[in-house]
C-alpha cells in the first residue's frame, strides 16, 4: 500500500510539479520584459566606453530614442568619424543599420545580427531591446532559498550564436542583474553586469557593463538626462528618419 501510495505521489509531482516550475520561468522572463518596456517612451544621452586588456580607452557617445517593446533607434553622436551611425529596431525582429558613407540604410539579416555592433562587445541583437522571451526558452535553476532567481536562457533560433544564457535576476523587482552567455562549445564567452536604477515610476539600466571573456576586452554603456513618456512620434522611428544626421 506505501509503495502505491509513493509511486501516485510521484507520478502527480512529476506531472504537474515540472510545468509549474516551466510557467514560473516564462512568467519570471515575461515580468523582466515588462519592467523594461515600461515606459510609453524613453530618450537618453548614452556614454560608451571601450577598454581593451591593455587598458586603452576610447569613449563614444549615442543618444537613445526607444518607444514600447519594439522601437529603438540609436544614433552615434562623437567622436566625428562614427557620428550618424545609426540602428533602428522595429516589430517582427527587423533591425536596420544606417551609415553615413554608404548613404543607405541596410536591413541586419538573422547573421548578422550576432556579429559586434561597431566594435563593441556587443552584439546587433544585444543592441536591438527585442523582448528576451520573444527569443528564449526559460528553465528556472535556482534553489527558492537563493537571494536571486537564476534561469537558464535556451535561443528559440538555431541560428543565434549563443548555446545558452545563464541569467540572475532580481527577485523584488525582476530586473537583469548578471547575464553570462555561453558558444555552442558550452564555453562561457561574455559577461553582462546590470546596474539598475529608479527614475519616478520606472527602473531602467543605468549602466551595462559587457566584457568579451577571452579578449579580455569591455564595453560599458551608461545613459545620461534620461527622460520617460515623452510622446516619442513613431516618424522619428522610419527608414526616412535613421538617414537623417541629428
Amino acid at each position: 500500500m506505501k509503495v502505491n501510495q509513493f509511486l501516485l505521489f510521484f507520478f502527480f509531482s512529476t506531472v504537474f510539479f515540472g510545468p509549474i516550475a516551466a510557467q514560473n520561468a516564462e512568467t519570471l522572463l515575461q515580468n523582466m520584459d515588462v519592467l523594461i518596456a515600461a515606459p510609453k517612451d524613453k530618450d537618453a544621452n548614452v556614454l560608451m566606453i571601450i577598454k581593451d586588456k591593455n587598458g586603452i580607452v576610447k569613449e563614444r557617445e549615442a543618444v537613445l530614442k526607444q518607444k514600447g517593446k519594439y522601437k529603438k533607434l540609436y544614433r552615434y553622436t562623437k567622436p566625428e568619424k562614427q557620428a550618424g551611425i545609426a540602428t533602428l529596431s522595429l516589430p517582427d525582429n527587423v533591425i536596420w543599420l544606417y551609415m553615413p558613407a554608404f548613404g543607405k540604410a541596410i536591413r541586419i539579416s538573422l547573421l548578422s545580427k550576432s556579429q559586434a555592433f561597431n566594435g563593441t562587445d556587443f552584439s546587433q541583437e544585444d543592441m536591438s531591446g527585442i523582448p528576451y522571451s520573444d527569443r528564449y526558452e526559460p528553465s528556472l535553476i535556482s534553489d527558492p532559498n537563493d537571494e536571486n532567481y537564476q534561469l537558464e536562457l535556451s535561443p528559440k533560433s538555431k541560428k543565434s550564436k549563443y548555446a545558452k544564457i545563464i541569467l540572475t535576476m532580481d527577485k523584488t523587482h525582476y530586473y537583469p542583474v548578471k547575464m553570462e552567455y555561453y558558444n555552442k562549445g558550452d564555453k562561457l564567452i561574455k559577461i553582462a553586469n546590470f546596474k539598475y536604477q529608479k527614475q519616478g515610476a520606472y527602473w531602467f539600466a543605468k549602466e551595462v557593463m559587457m566584457t568579451t571573456v577571452l579578449k579580455e576586452h569591455s564595453t560599458t554603456i551608461v545613459l545620461s538626462d534620461v527622460k520617460f513618456d515623452q510622446g516619442l512620434s513613431d516618424t522619428l522611428f522610419t527608414i526616412e528618419n535613421l538617414k537623417q544626421e541629428e
